[in-house]
């Protein structure tokens, strides 16, 4: 088999297992709690069930391309206009969508243990860290991932083992209590996090070989279960009700740790876990979007892209939390989806088309040479008749 880029198969799960696993582990659980409630854990599955069915979508887009770079190929059938205003519309939103996720990881780290340092300092840090990873490549990212990632798993099955003395799965009961609507409603919230796996289109050079179909339904199996860890885990813990008035449910599952007597206030591992999630991901979302607006040297990224971005995040830190959790909730999140899916579609119909046109090409040209060489062998054969009579 062809091998094409650098990372293998492996190294996309576990790249989405942090870029989308951040978002699915902490962001997406307030308001699927406080849409869906106790049975908000129904809509992460009916979610993921629906999803199923637009991965199909997104492995016939895979194919077409060929594993070509997607703004190539989608140069190649619909022209450089249409190209070049894609690239930038969806370079901008990852770009915002990257200031999103900073914000609220450097808001967090502020509001928990760093009360008194400001929030000008964290973010001049972590952003010089953020462009430093997307400013390298792919390789790098994907082995600093698997670096991070070791330590991530190790410490959510380590919460989740040790909090089950304090579990009481009866609190998911009764199940459907107000019928199916709430969970049809908070449904759209894990699908917010799914349909991210589209950013593998924009990663499908960089992979040495081919993917299938089950490796996408395997990806999103294993969000699924990021998802439902720790949604289950504030339920059972604290109760529907009370993980509903929580801003970050994953990250208060940390305080009820104990071992034994004398073993407890461990949320700080939570940090780790949280700011090596960010870190990839932030970096993750600026590499790809610094590589659809064609900034190939570094210059400009560091004095014009890390900037704007600056300016961006500062823009999101002015927001009053509540108010920015709001937003997020009621409008990013959603907002996300719609525009993913759009994304989707388009390059799903581009697709379909540029085949049928590529199909039609391919038989006028084969007409073409039939022609000409019947045409010749016809010729060849008058030449013949006329030297005879003679």
């Amino acid at each position: 088999m062809k091998r094409v880029g650098p990372i293998s198969i492996l190294h996309i799960v576990a790249l989405s297992m942090t870029m989308i696993g951040l978002k699915n582990h902490v962001t997406i659980l307030p308001p699927i709690l406080e849409v869906g409630g106790r049975d908000g854990w129904m809509s992460v599955i009916l979610a993921a069930v629906i999803m199923c069915f637009w991965i199909f979508i997104l492995v016939y887009i895979y194919k077409q391309a060929k594993q070509r770079p997607l703004m190539e190929w989608l140069q190649e059938a619909t022209g450089p206009k249409t190209s070049t205003i894609f690239r930038y519309v969806v370079g901008i939103y990852l770009f915002v969508l990257a200031a999103f996720t900073m914000r609220e990881a450097m808001q967090w780290v502020k509001t928990t243990f760093l009360p008194t340092t400001s929030i000008i300092v964290l973010l001049i840090i972590y952003i010089v860290l953020c462009i430093l990873l997307a400013t390298s490549n792919i390789q790098t990212i994907a082995i600093v991932n698997v670096m991070v990632l070791f330590g991530v798993l190790v410490l959510g099955f380590f919460v989740a083992f040790v909090n089950i003395q304090v579990k009481d799965y009866s609190l998911i009961r009764p199940f459907l209590e107000h019928g199916w609507e709430p969970v049809l409603k908070a449904s759209i919230f894990p699908a917010a996090g799914y349909i991210e796996l589209i950013l593998l289109l924009f990663l499908q050079q960089h992979i040495k070989d081919k993917m299938r179909w089950y490796h996408f339904a395997i990806i999103l199996f294993l969000l699924m279960g990021l998802t439902l860890g720790p949604l289950l885990g504030a339920i059972t813990e604290f109760g529907p009700h009370e993980a509903a008035e929580q801003n970050y449910p994953a990250y208060e599952e940390w305080g009820l740790v104990t071992i034994g007597q004398f073993i407890e206030h461990l949320d700080f591992f939570s940090i780790y876990q949280w700011l090596t999630g960010a870190f990839i991901r932030v970096g993750l979302l600026l590499f790809i979007s610094i590589d659809l607006l064609k900034m190939k040297n570094k210059k400009p990224v560091w004095f014009i892209l890390a900037p704007a971005f600056f300016i961006i995040c500062m823009i999101l830190t002015l927001i009053n939390d509540n108010l920015f959790l709001f937003i997020k909730g009621n409008y990013f999140l959603i907002t996300t989806f719609v525009f993913f899916l759009l994304v989707s579609i388009f390059l799903f119909l581009i697709a379909f088309f540029h085949k049928k046109t590529t199909k039609k090409e391919k038989r006028r040209m084969k007409g073409g040479k039939q022609s000409e060489t019947n045409g010749g062998k016809t010729g060849s054969s008058n030449n013949k008749r006329t030297i005879q009579e003679e």
